[in-house]
């Protein structure tokens, strides 16, 4: 399944979640320009997952609608590389990479087989706005949108703090 969505500029209100052929699937909640935490919807408007960083922590926990804690994405140090890490909690452990100056990223599970694909697809001055491809995994896609923003959010509070 392929889907595109992104971030706005000032990481506060709505954006579309959309499938290859433009037709909106979701939507996400990006709640406050000031914090970061994030709600993904699905196309009938339910609530499906919340995104947000653990209290005085650089960890980011991926819920479900109901408020259950089912996976946290952290970042793993890395020479030449970007390396984050997903676990799914019973669901499997992944690794998100990239080369260092690479907008794209492959998701491999525990096996190192290669499950997904993602790229920042924005420029420069624009806010986040990327491209999932995944294929069979146990994490469904729009959970991967909440994992993807929350890799997006602590890039930024990484550079906001003078690192990457």
């Amino acid at each position: 399944m392929e889907l595109y969505f992104r971030d706005n500029f000032f990481s506060s209100g709505e954006t579309e979640i959309m499938d290859a052929s433009g037709r909106p699937i979701g939507k996400v909640d990006l709640r406050s320009a000031f914090g970061s935490s994030l709600e993904i919807f699905g196309a009938a408007g339910e609530s499906l997952y919340e995104g947000r960083f653990l209290a005085f922590s650089s960890k980011w926990r991926v819920l479900q609608a109901g408020g259950e804690e089912i996976g946290q994405l952290r970042w793993r140090m890395a020479f030449f590389s970007k390396r984050f890490e997903y676990d799914s909690y019973g669901r499997g452990v992944y690794q998100l990479t990239s080369p260092a100056m690479s907008k794209e990223y492959e998701i491999a599970d525990e096996d190192g087989r290669i499950v997904g694909r993602f790229e920042r697809v924005s420029g420069w001055m624009s806010a986040g706005a990327f491209r999932l491809e995944c294929g069979e995994c146990q994490v469904p896609p729009l959970e991967w949108a909440a994992v993807i923003l929350g890799m997006n959010a602590m890039q930024k509070q990484s550079a906001a703090a003078g690192g990457v």
